[in-house]
């Protein structure tokens, strides 16, 4: 049973007569606890008494805990709810960037969603990031909710408030990521590259893989594909996505930063392990790039380690945007300057690239969410998948638009080695199990002839 107590105010050292009331109770282990600040005895008393009806309800949150700093339990959080390395690279970003300068030391029972949504609007950053913080925080009160801390999240399903902008813009700033780039240019900055970066660029571009898949491929990857069709077997190359290659900065429990790792892991969700179908063309350029290709990594740097976004970079951006030339001098050899082809190319923008193309040639739903590892909302991902007929027209379209921009170019083949008009007859790295892909071939490198002769 409950009972209250006088606590006497102090004074230069000295009791006085002025006292309020603490509330004692029994705690779940048996130990007494206390709370103090009670103007009379009869509210002690009814606190006290509540605190043990929901002790014996099962429902009690200990004050000590809810009082906790929201800093305390998220780190808590951090360290017993791990996630795939980029995953919490990124939450500590945030945490450290935005979130804990604001919240660090706020009591977790005195966060309301009125405040959590006035200073997420005040964030400098795009609206992408301050949904993740929102979202971070979300989670973390969840999981205080969870562990006992806090008797609810009093910012879950809350829908966020949209800064104003007061400054309308003459014209949509463009995101050099989204662009959608053409074949031709795509062609264009792979020949740049050279046959090993430039396959990672068009395989990029023609199959929607992302960046840290590519890196995952290993040359047991590369496989074949076979369903039935009609009388016979449908086939094609493909290359198998099972895991990914991710760069993070490598924290500890508390969240510090103990250096950058190249971190193999398994693919972000189930939906992103999957076969990524190859156009006659492209399983083509595979075979090439591997009949030379010495290392096991087969989209990795020369010497077979994995790539660093940054040294990746220092690849793409002149074969992307351009160069100035540069003389021959002591330590350096001459350079020809670049002219730009596609300026703000990235990765992530030829994958944007790959769906879009899907979209404009009409690659049915199941097999689009499927072929770019999403998941489909709603029942129809239950009741549709893809079928060999839509792989294969799906197939024909994206040879079309190989074929399409080489004839605008007027190429015959890429790199100055690879002929992508030789009769695949003569090409020993091919075998009869691409019997499908093979009629294609044949019909894109009829259709190609065809042009060329046009032109």
């Amino acid at each position: 049973m409950a009972y209250a107590e006088k606590v006497y105010k102090v004074r230069n050292g000295q009791k006085t007569k002025a006292f309020t009331w603490r509330a004692r109770y029994q705690r779940p282990d048996g130990t007494t606890g206390s709370e103090p600040g009670f103007p009379t005895k009869n509210k002690a008393e009814e606190w006290g008494n509540e605190q043990e009806r929901k002790i014996k309800e099962g429902t009690w949150i200990d004050p000590e805990l809810y009082r906790s700093h929201f800093g305390k339990f998220a780190r808590k959080f951090m360290a017993e709810r791990p996630k795939r390395g980029r995953t919490m690279d990124t939450r500590w970003d945030n945490l450290e960037k935005y979130i804990l300068p604001k919240w660090e030391h706020a009591p977790l029972i005195s966060i309301t969603w009125f405040d959590v949504d006035s200073w997420q609007m005040t964030l400098p950053c795009d609206d992408v990031t301050k949904g993740h913080c929102v979202s971070l925080m979300s989670t973390i009160l969840t999981g205080a909710v969870d562990a006992r801390w806090l008797p609810l999240n009093p910012i879950h399903g809350r829908q966020r408030t949209k800064a104003v902008n007061h400054t309308p813009a003459l014209a949509p700033a463009a995101d050099d990521e989204e662009k959608v780039f053409t074949a031709e240019a795509v062609l264009q900055v792979a020949e740049r590259l050279g046959p090993a970066k430039g396959l990672h660029v068009i395989t990029t571009a023609w199959t929607g893989i992302n960046w840290g898949e590519g890196l995952g491929l290993q040359r047991e990857h590369l496989r074949v594909r076979r369903q039935p069709w009609g009388k016979s077997t449908w086939s094609c190359w493909v290359l198998r996505v099972v895991q990914e290659v991710a760069e993070y900065e490598e924290r500890d429990e508390r969240g510090k930063k103990l250096g950058t790792v190249l971190r193999l892991e398994p693919t972000k969700n189930e939906y992103r392990v999957r076969d990524l179908d190859l156009p006659p063309f492209l399983s083509r350029l595979w075979h090439y790039h591997l009949a030379d290709w010495p290392h096991e990594w087969m989209l990795s740097t020369p010497n077979g380690k994995w790539w660093r976004r940054s040294n990746w970079l220092k690849q793409l951006r002149p074969a992307a945007d351009g160069r100035e030339e540069r003389q021959k001098r002591q330590g350096a050899s001459y350079r020809p300057k670049w002219e730009p082809i596609a300026p703000g190319m990235t990765m992530r923008g030829l994958r944007h690239t790959h769906d879009s193309w899907q979209d404009q040639i009409g690659v049915r739903a199941a097999l689009a969410y499927e072929q770019a590892g999403h998941k489909r909302p709603g029942i129809k991902r239950v009741y549709q998948h893809p079928t060999p007929a839509m792989r294969q027209e799906r197939l024909e379209g994206l040879e079309e638009i190989f074929w399409t921009a080489m004839g605008n170019l007027g190429w015959t083949s890429l790199w100055g080695r690879v002929s992508l008009v030789k009769s695949p007859a003569e090409d020993d790295l091919l075998n009869s199990s691409q019997t499908i892909s093979m009629e294609e071939y044949r019909r894109a490198r009829r259709g190609y002839s065809s042009r060329s002769e046009a032109m």
